[in-house]
């Protein structure tokens, strides 16, 4: 496929997005209007002026400490998340139909962690299969019959976009547990703002500074006192994403504090301070369920605070996410997420699934096996882009290992046929290249939903490679929603 017409010489001249759908061009029957004047204005820069500011753009990340840990890497305590330039851009009607996409499926599984905790009719009605939500080891039963502030158990959610070479967005997994990477969102904005003052001029882009104030608003809606105090509960410095709780308690303007600075004292939670114990009401956790509260789940956890769950179950403190939210973003159970939406709200999803089968089932684990070379197969419990096999691109040991790993735990993987994600241009060593990209807009809940405007576009910087994680040689980019014009 070549780029479609009015495609700008000079910068562009030799850019060639292939079969993919680009989200700079669009496609030859679906071409972007609405990125025009980005394409100009990008057409009439030299490609050293672009790099130059491309190196000072990651210097300056790296000056600021805009990083992240990559665990599996003994030589690298912390890395910059590499930054490209070129803005991936969503179009004003695109942003209406991804945003209330997002906001019902936030409905829909909070409607689920409520109905699973509380009655379970769609357990009783045979909706989902019982044995995967109570078997599942983030099911947590401690958390029966529990009632949370305006029935809001994921507050903030960070759901996982692709869109395929028809340009249609579709879910590829949902993150409610500790959702990362916000904190990318609002510094590459900020970057290119300093950087790229030129391209973004009269664009009409809608702004992302405001997340922290939204962020503030939810912890204190959700608090079991009027003028609470809020806290961010990080495991500590050594977490791959210590900078964004730096970043996110800054913005909220709380304090940042460990397991370590924190008390309970008669069920109530309080926080050391130089003047002694201060009460806490609301916790912005960036902890998983297994290390928040040694009495009550992993024994051996030194990063949590023993005795909060009973302080949470008593209503003395607030949580977000809530306790038990990970079964809403287990990758077997994304499966059904369009059965829940419909089930709870009545309605058709507005952004569908990737088509996946669900290993456990001997049908769908036939099919798996059968047709492996063409798939890509999954961990149900795995993140950051680590256990995925993508059968087109595995050599023969990797797909017999994989089949191996299948028949010894079928109900631990997921199978998906390969979605051919749309491209974006990239500054690469000495040409803008197509490289492929995904999205992750983030919602916060309290009484009500807000989606933040654009999210985090991640990039596969690695030529030909699907994978966008972070962890995996993924950079990011800054997302452009556009206040109004053509689709």
């Amino acid at each position: 496929m070549s780029v479609p017409e009015g495609k700008p010489s000079d910068l562009l001249s030799s850019y060639n997005p292939g079969l993919y759908f680009d989200e700079l061009f669009g496609a030859m029957d679906l071409p972007a209007e609405h990125t025009a004047l980005i394409r100009q204005r990008l057409a009439a820069l030299d490609f050293d002026e672009l790099r130059r500011r491309a190196q000072d753009a990651e210097r300056e990340l790296y000056n600021l400490g805009i990083t992240f840990i990559v665990y599996s890497d003994k030589d690298a305590v912390d890395r910059i998340l590499p930054f490209d330039v070129i803005p991936r851009v969503i179009s004003a009607p695109e942003w209406s139909h991804l945003e209330a996409g997002v906001t019902q499926r936030v409905a829909a599984l909070n409607l689920f962690l409520h109905d699973i905790y509380h009655d379970q009719k769609i357990l009783k009605d045979g909706v989902i299969p019982r044995d995967l939500v109570e078997g599942n080891h983030n099911f947590r039963p401690q958390m029966i019959g529990l009632d949370v502030p305006f029935n809001t158990y994921i507050h903030i959610m960070g759901t996982d976009l692709v869109r395929d070479r028809h340009g249609t967005f579709r879910v590829l997994e949902d993150n409610g547990r500790v959702p990362s990477g916000v904190s990318y969102v609002v510094e590459n904005r900020h970057m290119m703002q300093r950087v790229f003052p030129d391209l973004m001029q009269d664009i009409g882009i809608r702004p992302v500074d405001n997340y922290g104030h939204k962020l503030l608003d939810a912890m204190v809606e959700i608090a079991p006192v009027d003028d609470p105090q809020v806290v961010l509960l990080s495991p500590g410095t050594y977490n791959s994403a210590y900078f964004e709780h730096i970043f996110l308690a800054r913005e909220m303007g709380v304090p940042l504090v460990e397991g370590r600075d924190l008390v309970v004292d008669n069920d109530r939670v309080f926080m050391k301070t130089t003047n002694g114990l201060a009460p806490v009401h609301s916790i912005y956790r960036r902890l998983d369920d297994a290390f928040l509260d040694p009495r009550a789940f992993n024994p051996d956890s030194l990063l949590g605070v023993p005795g909060i769950l009973e302080a949470y179950r008593k209503g003395n403190v607030a949580l977000a996410n809530a306790i038990g939210t990970g079964v809403a973003d287990d990758k077997a159970v994304y499966c059904y997420v369009p059965r829940m939406i419909k089930y709870y709200l009545d309605q058709d999803p507005i952004i569908p699934n990737v088509d996946t089968r669900i290993c456990r089932e001997p049908d769908a684990l036939q099919y798996t096996l059968d047709n492996l070379a063409d798939l890509v197969v999954k961990p149900v419990g795995e993140a950051g882009g680590y256990g995925i096999t993508i059968g087109p691109r595995a050599s023969k040991a990797e797909l017999e290992d994989c089949r191996t790993k299948l028949l010894a735990d079928p109900s631990n993987y997921i199978s998906q046929p390969v979605v051919d994600l749309s491209v974006c241009p990239t500054v690469c060593d000495d040409a803008i290249e197509p490289r492929h990209v995904d999205l992750r807009p983030f919602a916060i809940t309290g009484k009500s939903t807000w989606v933040l405007p654009g999210g985090l576009s991640r990039v596969a910087l690695k030529k030909g490679t699907l994978i966008v994680n972070s962890s995996q040689g993924g950079g990011s980019k800054d997302t452009w929603v556009l206040e109004g014009g053509a689709a």
